[in-house]
């Protein structure tokens, strides 16, 4: 027994062993990446090849494991502010004749599909070209596509043109049967939030509003694509209806693209376009190369000694430090602050994509904007999502700024509570026992029934929330305050509809937004350089984050279509106290 556990003992060590050195030439050889000052050296006659068929979020990340596979950390997303700015320099780059862009199905908030399709326009001002390939193509993916002057579509290949979706999971069943009962307050008409622990499909309300909405985004979409590939609107609606596109013939035939072909047929389109021999290899540049080359500069825009301080947040809205996913109030209010101070800085664009979260964390934000609007201009950009605590978040703004498509608006609050008493004693055999120094010394609580006087205690809670929400907004956007709550209810727009109704001022993206801070402040272009915070982290801060915090990317790769399932149960653990929140999940596709 003691030879076995010397060996056991010797295998342990061995294994830390292992695992320390490996670590450590792990460290080294991403040291040795991101220490390297080698810039990607662009030649004559290259086409910047854009693979958009990843997640794309508000920034991407500084990773010199990035396209290592495995080992990249998942720091293969398309940051949109860096993506933008790129497309901005190769407009200008004699060396950049045109795009190859692979879109098939990309991973993005139809806003941010829209900043992507506006910089794609503006680039096409140069006369350089843009050509699409792909062998399958989603409605996301044709969005962005349909802007290309030739669009190819593989003969064996597929386009999905049938109408958007917005599917919602539904959660009361298996409470039901868990024995867990949901306890609810909530102020408006249409806030969703909550319905999936308490219904087995929408409300009249709900899906008044997500039929709202979801055909706004439609109607937009179909415009935008009926003006770049010059066509009718109605003709788009009937193709979708009727299933037409059954086939790549069908998608010619409607003129939805513009050839059928293989990916070497497009390929010989270009070198002849280039002037290269058909023998010869085109001279390609991805996204990430081209990124880092000496031409690009990512990290601020624009020359001069003032600056506009554009603090970007993204995920959902907690107490505390900002995550890789997550609105941290403290990162928040410390970079409103910054900038407050800096006497470099001349105007603030806060840019949000959220669906909300916190109430108080919202209201801690909220005020820092007020105390930054006294000293300077302060700009709220829309993303995909600012709705309900995203919203909260913009709406003391000097200006809102938003994408036709932005999903905003949600202004409502809801408190959740889940009584677990009878899951634990019928499931698990387990109960509770308690003794109070006072009659509600342990209220809240999810081991037992709550007495009615303190639910009505909750839901007098949750409706003084409401009435601060409602207030501020009305007061942010000088509307009186019966209008304002005509709107909200916890309603959902898009910000075409929030622009008619007074709580969008402007649409447009990111570009338009640091413009109108711009005019505000009256700084003229060229005049000011742009500051993006909070930094990016690095290297080895997100290193050592993927170690540790990278949950969703490993429940993602485990469970594959499970994943969001287990997600969304996970969510339930960040919702303490009083909430702002988007119906969970509310992906249009």
């Amino acid at each position: 027994m003691r030879q076995f556990l010397k060996y056991v003992l010797a295998t342990i060590v061995g294994l830390l062993l292992f695992s320390f050195v490996g670590f450590l030439l792990l460290i080294g050889l991403g040291t040795a990446l991101s220490s390297s000052d080698k810039k990607t050296t662009v030649k004559e006659n290259t086409v910047l090849k854009l693979d958009l068929d990843k997640p794309i979020e508000e920034r991407s990340v500084d990773n010199p494991f990035k396209g290592f596979g495995p080992i990249s950390g998942g720091g293969d997303a398309i940051g949109l502010i860096e993506l933008k700015q790129t497309l901005k320099e190769a407009k200008d780059d004699d060396k950049i004749k045109g795009i190859y862009l692979q879109t098939e199905s990309p991973a993005a908030g139809w806003a941010s599909l829209e900043e992507i399709r506006n910089a794609l326009i503006d680039f096409k001002q140069s006369k350089k070209f843009v050509y699409a390939y792909a062998e399958t193509m989603t409605e996301k993916g044709y969005y962005i596509a349909s802007v290309a002057d030739k669009i190819y579509l593989n003969p064996a290949g597929d386009l999905e043109w049938n109408g958007l979706n917005a599917e919602l999971s539904f959660f009361k069943g298996t409470l039901d049967k868990l024995g867990i009962k949901p306890e609810i307050f909530k102020v408006g008409e249409f806030k969703s939030a909550v319905e999936p622990f308490i219904r087995e499909d929408m409300s009249d309300p709900n899906r008044k509003q997500v039929n709202s909405f979801l055909n706004s985004v439609n109607d937009h979409m179909l415009v935008r694509i009926a003006q770049s590939r010059n066509l009718r609107v109605d003709s788009l609606k009937r193709y979708a209806d009727n299933l037409t596109i059954q086939k790549p013939a069908d998608a010619l035939r409607t003129k939805l693209v513009t050839n059928i072909g293989y990916q070497d047929e497009l390929e010989s389109v270009i070198k002849k376009q280039l002037g290269v021999d058909e023998k010869k290899k085109i001279n390609y540049v991805s996204l990430s190369k081209y990124e880092n080359s000496e031409k690009v500069d990512t990290e601020s825009e624009g020359t001069g000694s003032s600056r506009i301080a554009v603090i970007v947040a993204s995920g959902d809205i907690q107490s505390g430090k900002s995550g890789e996913n997550s609105i941290g109030s403290e990162t928040i209010v410390e970079e409103l602050r910054k900038a407050r101070l800096d006497d470099k800085v001349k105007a603030i664009v806060l840019r949000v994509n959220s669906g909300g979260g916190s109430a108080l964390a919202s209201d801690v934000m909220y005020r820092e904007v007020q105390l930054a609007r006294k000293s300077k201009p302060v700009i709220g950009s829309m993303s995909d999502y600012a709705a309900s605590g995203g919203y909260y978040m913009l709406m003391g703004c000097d200006k809102i700024v938003a994408q036709p498509n932005t999903i905003t608006g949600s202004i409502g609050v809801f408190s959740l509570l889940f009584n677990t008493e009878n899951f634990f004693k019928d499931k698990l055999g387990v109960t509770y026992d308690r003794v109070k120094t006072n009659t509600n010394a342990d209220f809240p609580t999810g081991t037992h029934e709550m007495t009615p006087f303190q639910k009505q205690t909750m839901q007098r809670a949750t409706e003084r929330i409401y009435a601060e929400f409602t207030g501020k907004a009305a007061a942010g956007r000088k509307l009186p305050i019966d209008s304002l709550r005509a709107i909200a209810g916890g309603r959902v727009w898009t910000g075409s509809q929030g622009k008619a109704l007074g709580l969008v001022d402007q649409l447009g993206g990111l570009d338009d937004a640091v413009k109108l801070a711009a005019q505000t402040a009256k700084l003229k272009e060229g005049d000011y350089k742009l500051k993006y915070q909070p930094r990016k982290k690095e290297f080895f801060e997100q290193l050592m984050m993927s170690f540790g915090n990278d949950e969703d990317a490993k429940i993602q790769a485990q469970l594959g279509e499970l994943a969001p399932y287990v997600k969304y149960m996970k969510k339930l653990k960040t919702m303490q106290g009083i909430q702002m929140r988007l119906p969970f999940e509310v992906e249009i596709r």
